[in-house]
C-alpha cells in the first residue's frame, strides 16, 4: 500500500472515531477506550482490594483473571475459588483522574444472575478527609440480579443517604438490560445533574443552592469506580447462586465532555 493511501485511511479512521465520539454540544476531553491487551492502564486505574464495604462476599483483587482489557473492552470477572470463596475487582481513577461538571459515560455490558451488583458510581476525591457520604456519591449505575429488568440511579450525601432512609434516586424498566451493552451517564452542572440510560433520562437531582455541603457536595472533584460486587447488603437480599459463576462485566468506554465554549 502506498504511503499516500496509508495517510488517507489513517484520516478515514480519525474522522470515523471522531464522529463516534462527538456528542452534540458537548467537546470531549479525555476518554479511555481500552484499546490495548493487558492490564488496565496504571496512568488511569487503580485497583480496591480485599473486603471492602457492604457486607460482599467477594473479595477484590487485582489479578488478570478478575480484570483484564482484550479485544477492545475491559472485563471484570466474579469467579469462585474452590467451595465458597468469591474473587472479582473494582477499578478507580483515584488520584489518577477525576471529574467536575460535564458529561461522563461509560458503555458497558452487565452481568446478571442471583447475586451480581455491578456498578458504575463516583466518589468525592475528599472521601480521605471528609468521609462518606459527606464526600458525595453518583451513581450512575446499579443493577442487582435478583430484579433483572431494572436499572438504579442515586446520590448519597451526609443529608440524603440510604442509611438514613433519604436518598435520592430513581429506576428505570428495560427488558433484559444484561443481554446488550447500553450507554450510562449523568451530566453534571454546577446546579443539578441528569442521569440516563441510552438516550432515556431518568433522574434528576436539583442543587439547592444553599451552599451547603451536606446536600450538595458535587462543586467538588470526583473519581470514577467500575466495580462488579457479589451478594452483600444489597446485591444478596434474596439470596446468591454461586453456581452460576463465573460471570463478566463488560466496559468498552469511559468518556468525559465538557459543554462547547
Amino acid at each position: 500500500m502506498s504511503h499516500f493511501r496509508k495517510s488517507i485511511l489513517l484520516l478515514l479512521t480519525i474522522a470515523l472515531f471522531q464522529g463516534c465520539t462527538e456528542k452534540k454540544g458537548w467537546d470531549l476531553v479525555w476518554s479511555e477506550e481500552f484499546e490495548y491487551t493487558g492490564e488496565p492502564n496504571s496512568e488511569f486505574w487503580d485497583y480496591e482490594i480485599g473486603f471492602v464495604r457492604n457486607n460482599e462476599l467477594q473479595y477484590y483483587t487485582d489479578q488478570p483473571q478478575n480484570v483484564r482489557v482484550e479485544d477492545g473492552v475491559c472485563v471484570i470477572t466474579a469467579r469462585l475459588e474452590g467451595e465458597d470463596s468469591i474473587t472479582s475487582a473494582s477499578i478507580n481513577t483515584l488520584g489518577k483522574h477525576d471529574f467536575l461538571y460535564g458529561r461522563i459515560e461509560v458503555r458497558a455490558k452487565i452481568p446478571s444472575a442471583l447475586g451480581t451488583w455491578p456498578a458504575i458510581w463516583m466518589l468525592g476525591t475528599n472521601m480521605g478527609d471528609l468521609g462518606w457520604p459527606a464526600c458525595g456519591e453518583i451513581d450512575m449505575m446499579e443493577h442487582v440480579g435478583y430484579d433483572p429488568d431494572r436499572i438504579h440511579a442515586n446520590i448519597h450525601t451526609k443529608e440524603y443517604n440510604h442509611s438514613i432512609g433519604t436518598n435520592k434516586g430513581n429506576q428505570i424498566e428495560v427488558k433484559d438490560p444484561w443481554a446488550d451493552f447500553h450507554i450510562y451517564s449523568v451530566e453534571w452542572f454546577e446546579d443539578h445533574m441528569d442521569l440516563f440510560m441510552d438516550d432515556s433520562l431518568y433522574f434528576t437531582f436539583e442543587n439547592d443552592m444553599t451552599g451547603n455541603n451536606d446536600t450538595w457536595p458535587f462543586d467538588k472533584p470526583h473519581y470514577l469506580l467500575l466495580n462488579l460486587a457479589y451478594g452483600g447488603a444489597w446485591g444478596g437480599q434474596q439470596g446468591v447462586d454461586t453456581s452460576l459463576l463465573p460471570v463478566q462485566y463488560e466496559i468498552d468506554y469511559v468518556r468525559y465532555y465538557q459543554p462547547v465554549q
